[in-house]
């Protein structure tokens, strides 16, 4: 049913809890994993920038090669992919990319409220995705 499962990470705490959930899919569909980190564009959001959050190179290379082998750990072989650009375009764009079956990515913890909601990167690529949206909470 899902031959390619993309699964978008970042440094945060959703994210690493999504990974388990990720692994159970992957090994009962027996599908290919493909692992996704985006380093920001400098242009956008001069704050994310500012705190370091996912806009250096060397660090996403570190997060895919501890989620490649904490995946590898569990017997899963994972593609990794490091882009840049806006998290949630460059997500649904790699998904069209590769043909995806399903993203899977945690969310963010937001809250409720609208501003939260519409800005969220999970809710942009629940709206943009080529192909079904899982969200973890």
């Amino acid at each position: 049913m899902y031959k390619t499962v993309l699964f978008p990470i970042d440094q945060s705490r959703e994210s690493r809890e999504a990974s388990g959930t990720v692994a159970e899919i992957v090994k009962m569909f027996e599908s290919k994993l493909v692992l996704l980190s985006v380093v920001e564009s400098p242009d956008k959001e001069p704050e994310t920038v500012a705190a370091g959050i996912m806009a250096s190179a060397e660090a996403i290379a570190q997060l895919l090669a501890d989620a490649k082998a904490l995946f590898e750990s569990k017997g899963i072989e994972a593609e990794i992919i490091e882009r840049e650009g806006n998290p949630a375009f460059v997500i649904c764009d790699v998904a069209d990319e590769l043909e995806a079956d399903l993203i899977i990515m945690g969310s963010r913890g937001l809250g409720l409220t609208n501003t939260g909601a519409t800005e969220s990167v999970a809710n942009r690529v629940i709206n943009l995705a080529p192909c079904p949206v899982m969200i973890v909470p």
